[in-house]
């Protein structure tokens, strides 16, 4: 995910997004521990993307 495209969004849309992102996570950490994740790369990206939503979201309330 891009910040400008996360730029374009509203504080709504970047909430649900972060939401879903961490149900995300937490199904990575759960296919981890169980020795099913292939693709750990995945687990780091998605990290990445969460903090550029809350720093997203941060930034416009702060407007």
């Amino acid at each position: 995910m891009k910040a400008n495209e996360l730029r374009t969004k509203s504080i709504d849309e970047l909430r649900k997004l972060a939401d879903e992102l961490r149900r995300k996570i937490n199904q990575l950490l759960m296919e981890k521990s169980l020795k099913k994740l292939t693709k750990t790369h995945l687990l780091k990206l998605t990290k990445k993307d969460l903090a550029r939503v809350l720093t997203i979201i941060k930034e416009k309330s702060k407007q």
